[in-house]
């Protein structure tokens, strides 16, 4: 009899618990996908090529090093979901120039792996989409200084990149040592060549930085173009999109840029999301120079 009001108190107590629970609610989208998490070996490609130079994944070295650059990406989730995310919303202002200034479309890529789509600075300097350093910047065109950055406006800093790697080009005939020296500098690549007897990027041996720079472009080319593939499930409307923009010209100075946003119906906020090479509240321009300024057709606020 004991034994049976035991039974009887456990069979309550299960049904209350059970009944208690609560259909637990995430922020995950369901995707049908039920399996447990795992850590999964990842399979190379069976080709691969950047700016249509062939990597030669018949050596052991280079395949060790692109498994490596897809293992640290692939499984680096929340970067490579928020890189495929600002992709949607700044490749359409890249691609257009670099087909202008007859750069491959997979440079790109190296944006990418510079600054994560970001308005970067880094500890050395550099700055921007393209970590454009303040030397190169000024010498290309920019124009750089307390109260403008032009590093940190991504179509002119793109053309800047592209002049680069254009000279670059033109020295090596061949895009993939351009890439490199965008890292390690166009001297820097020569000086190896020579000192090392050889003429291609993958039979170079390089410091860590350069020896990872172009497999990690590449990376990010292959994950970012197959993202399925590599697990990344997501739908057009979790991209993000750049808002359309209204151009205003000028060729005179504005005092106070909180007060000329307001006028221009938006705020300060919004006009500096837009044009962050403004790097003061007032445009000095005692030149006379002619600006172009960005707003957002709707405002936000």
């Amino acid at each position: 009899m004991k034994q049976l009001s035991i039974f009887f108190v456990a069979l309550i107590l299960i049904v209350f618990i059970t009944g208690s629970k609560k259909e637990l609610t995430t922020v995950y989208k369901s995707f049908t996908v039920d399996n447990p998490y795992k850590v999964y070996a990842l399979s190379l490609p069976d080709s691969l090529a950047f700016a249509g130079e062939l990597v030669p994944l018949d050596k052991p070295d280079v395949r060790e090093r692109l498994d490596r650059e897809l293992l640290v990406n692939t499984y680096w989730q929340s970067n490579m979901m928020l890189l495929m995310k600002r992709a949607n919303k700044y490749f359409p202002t890249i691609e257009p120039i670099l087909k202008e200034e007859g750069i491959p479309d997979d440079f790109k890529y190296l944006a990418v792996i510079e600054s994560g789509l970001e308005q970067a600075r880094s500890y050395k300097g550099a700055s921007g989409f393209w970590q454009i350093m303040k030397t190169t910047g000024r010498e290309m065109g920019l124009e750089i200084n307390s109260n403008v950055d032009e590093r940190y406006h991504i179509a002119k800093a793109t053309r800047v990149a592209c002049k680069y790697l254009n000279r670059a080009y033109k020295k090596f005939g061949n895009w993939t040592l351009a890439a490199a020296s965008y890292n390690r500098g166009v001297a820097g690549i020569n000086r190896n060549l020579i000192r090392q007897g050889v003429n291609d990027y993958y039979d170079l041996y390089l410091g860590e930085e350069t020896r990872r720079y172009v497999f990690r472009i590449l990376a990010v080319k292959d994950i970012m173009e197959n993202p399925q593939k590599y697990g990344y499930v997501f739908e057009d409307d979790d991209l993000y999109n750049h808002p359309e923009v209204k151009t205003v010209g000028l060729d005179t100075a504005i005092t106070n840029i909180s007060q000329f946003a307001k006028q221009m119906g938006v705020n300060y906020k919004e006009l500096k999301l837009h044009n962050p090479w403004l790097m003061q509240n007032h445009l000095n321009n005692k030149s006379r120079k002619y600006y172009e300024i960005d707003l957002p057709t709707v405002s936000g606020d």
